[in-house]
C-alpha cells in the first residue's frame, strides 16, 4: 500500500455559547481536517484543533505545513509503517503539535481500517466505553450553578468547573456547585495556570468541604517548581496541563515528582503514537493520566476517546470539546450517553465524511 494524496482543508466552528477561561474568551474556533488517500483505496481522516496560546499554531500554519511539509515526505510511503512515516516528518513537524496529531490520526485511521477493526481494540482494548467530565467556564456564580444544573439534568455525573481569576469567586463557586448538585456529582477544578502558590493553598483550603477530585494546572506552564510546591503542599492530587506537553515534560515531571497526574491532549503531544509513549512513562512512576481535548470537532475527540479506551491506566476523559460546536461534520465520531462517551463500531475511528 502507498499514499498517493493528502487532502486538507479548514472549517470555521462557532460556538452555541462562548465561555471564558483564566486568559481568554472564545466564541469560535477552526479545525482543519485531513484526509490521506492511497493506492489500494483505503481512506485515513485527522483533525488539527491548533492553538495559539497552547500549541502555537494557527490554522494557516497547519494548512501550509501539511501541504508544503508532510505532503512531499509522505506521498509514496508506506501508511501501515506508521513509526517509519512519523519519524521521516518528526524534526520538520516539531513545532506543529496539531498538524502532527492530524497526520497521526489519519495514519492511525488507515492501519485500523486495513485491520477491519475499531482504533481502541487495535491499540489495545482495555475498556469499550468512558466517562467524560463537561466543563463549566468562568462565569458568575449564580450563572456557574444554573450550568451545573443543566448539565446534570443532561447526563453528566462528572463537572469541571474553570476558574483562576480570583480565589475568592472560586472558593464560592465550588461550594455552592456542590451544595447545588449534592455528593454524588464528582468535581473537578482547572485554574489554567491562574494562582500563585499563595492562591492556590488557600483555595484547596477554602473548597475542603466540597471534595474536590483534582486540581488542574494551577500555576504558570514556565515553572514546574511552584507545581512541586504545590502538590507537595496540598492532600489534593495535581495533573499538569499545560506543562505537560511532550514526553520530555512527561520525563521531568514523573522524575522530581512534581505532580500526581498529567492532561495528555493530542492536540499538545502530536498524536496518538506520542500520547502511548507519554502514557507509558506515567504508569511506569505511578501517575494516573487524563485525556483530555482543546476545540475539537467530533473526529479528534474519538482519536482522543480510542487512545483512552486502550490503555488502563488512562483514568479519567475530559472529551467534551465537541458537545458545544455548531454544524461540526464529524459530530457522529462518537455517541455521548448520560455523560458517557462510546467509539462509533466501524474500523478505524469510525468516521466516513
Amino acid at each position: 500500500m502507498r499514499i498517493v494524496r493528502l487532502v486538507a482543508w479548514p472549517v470555521r466552528l462557532r460556538l452555541r455559547v462562548p465561555y471564558t477561561i483564566a486568559y481568554e474568551t472564545v466564541t469560535e474556533v477552526t479545525n482543519v481536517f485531513l484526509r490521506i488517500e492511497t493506492n489500494r483505496g483505503v481512506t485515513g481522516y485527522g483533525c488539527a484543533a491548533p492553538d495559539a496560546a497552547v500549541t502555537g499554531e494557527s490554522s494557516e500554519s497547519v494548512l501550509r505545513v501539511l501541504t508544503e511539509v508532510a505532503e512531499p515526505a509522505v506521498v509514496g510511503t508506506d501508511p501501515l509503517r506508521i513509526a517509519r512515516v512519523l519519524e521521516n516528518v518528526r524534526e520538520s513537524m516539531v513545532r506543529h503539535p496539531a498538524a502532527r496529531a492530524a497526520l497521526d490520526m489519519a495514519l492511525h485511521d488507515i492501519v485500523a481500517r486495513t485491520a477491519g477493526m475499531p482504533l481502541w481494540k487495535l491499540l489495545g482494548g482495555f475498556r469499550d466505553r468512558m466517562k467524560t467530565s463537561v466543563t463549566i467556564g468562568i462565569m458568575s456564580p449564580a450563572e456557574t450553578v444554573e450550568e451545573a444544573r443543566r448539565r446534570v439534568a443532561e447526563g453528566f455525573r462528572c463537572l469541571k468547573l474553570k476558574g483562576g481569576r480570583s480565589v475568592d469567586d472560586d472558593i464560592v463557586k465550588v461550594l455552592d456547585v456542590r451544595k447545588a448538585v449534592g455528593t454524588a456529582i464528582e468535581l473537578r477544578f482547572d485554574a489554567n495556570q491562574g494562582y500563585t502558590v499563595e492562591d492556590c493553598l488557600r483555595f484547596v483550603d477554602g473548597v475542603r468541604p466540597a471534595k474536590l477530585e483534582l486540581v488542574e494546572q494551577p500555576c504558570p506552564r514556565g515553572e514546574p517548581d511552584l507545581l512541586g510546591r504545590i502538590t507537595a503542599g496540598v492532600s489534593l492530587p495535581i495533573m499538569a496541563d499545560e506543562s505537560m506537553m511532550n514526553l520530555g515534560d512527561a520525563f521531568r515531571l514523573a522524575r522530581r515528582n512534581l505532580v500526581d497526574m498529567v492532561n495528555v491532549k493530542l492536540m499538545k503531544v502530536g498524536g496518538i503514537a506520542e500520547a502511548l509513549r507519554i502514557n507509558a512513562v506515567a504508569r511506569a512512576a505511578g501517575l494516573e493520566v487524563m485525556v483530555g481535548c482543546m476545540d475539537e470537532a467530533g473526529l479528534a475527540i474519538a482519536a482522543g476517546l480510542h487512545f483512552a479506551l486502550a490503555r488502563p491506566n488512562v483514568a479519567y476523559a475530559d472529551l467534551d470539546g465537541h458537545l458545544d460546536l455548531i454544524d461540526d461534520p464529524t459530530a457522529g465520531a462518537v455517541r455521548l450517553r448520560n455523560g458517557v462517551l462510546y467509539p462509533a463500531e466501524a474500523p478505524g475511528l469510525g468516521l466516513e465524511f
